[in-house]
């Protein structure tokens, strides 16, 4: 079984290389942040004609997320049990659902913008929220695993120069501590230690030339349980949909279980 997550920002803008890539790498189930559209909008028809059935979560123009399967879909959950507003809203940044014998979510954890700013705060509430609402999941026999932009690099080494990042949001100490608070509810990031490739980012700034240079982050992660975990065959980031014209500045994260 092929699980893969991907923030496509703008699922309008990037529907023609989702739909190609959906069908070259025969990927079962996909998680999508930052669709950028109203749930109306999504082109769930177009994935239909894959073979792929679709629950979204999205609003309009900002956020969105969504998981399209051609496994199943059943028992979805829109939304974050127990989540935070921000400006008096709550915002589309999670999904749920079993798609054939996984349990999966899709997060677009919120940015968090600048450490001063009400948007960190809200960041790091939403991570306590996120760890309450997974922890059941987590604890339970069924394969889980929660998928997406976590918009934390958990470690130095998921960054391609730290000392340019002090002082700015994604790296904190009390970010990447929400995260190990995650992964303290059973949960276990699937990419294996030592990394198997050379500076996995999944992300690089459309500016100044970073991803040529390779100047990226992985913030982009797959937070698995223990009987996830145990059925990885493979984990790795597929770079080079991040090359040429119309590319997201992410890179899809694949994940291949044996189950």
């Amino acid at each position: 079984m092929r699980i893969a997550t991907w923030n496509v920002n703008s699922i309008t803008a990037r529907l023609p290389r989702l739909l190609a890539w959906l069908e070259s790498t025969g990927t079962d189930v996909l998680c999508i942040q930052e669709t950028k559209c109203a749930a109306e909008q999504f082109p769930a028809d177009e994935l239909r004609e894959l073979g792929y059935e679709s629950a979204v979560n999205a609003t309009g123009r900002w956020n969105g997320v969504a998981l399209v399967s051609r496994a199943g879909l059943a028992d979805v959950v829109t939304g974050l049990p127990g989540g935070p507003d921000y400006e008096g809203v709550q915002e589309p940044r999670a999904i749920s659902a079993t798609c054939g014998p996984v349990r999966l979510w899709s997060v677009y954890v919120p940015n968090g913008r600048e450490i001063a700013h009400e948007h960190y705060a809200y960041k790091l509430r939403w991570f306590e929220a996120l760890q309450k609402a997974v922890g059941p999941d987590a604890a339970g026999s069924q394969p889980f695993a929660v998928l997406g932009d976590f918009n934390v690099a958990p470690t130095d080494e998921d960054v391609w120069d730290p000392a340019l990042f002090e002082g700015a949001t994604h790296v904190t100490p009390a970010e990447r501590a929400a995260l190990a608070t995650l992964r303290e509810e059973g949960l276990s990031d699937v990419m294996p230690r030592p990394l198997k490739y050379d500076r996995p980012y999944t992300f690089w700034d459309y500016r100044e030339l970073r991803f040529p240079k390779n100047k990226g982050m992985r913030i982009d992660l797959v937070y698995g349980n223990a009987p996830f975990t145990a059925a990885v065959k493979d984990s790795y980031v597929d770079r080079e949909e991040r090359k040429g014209k119309g590319a997201s500045d992410h890179a899809p994260v694949v994940v291949d279980l044996d189950l």
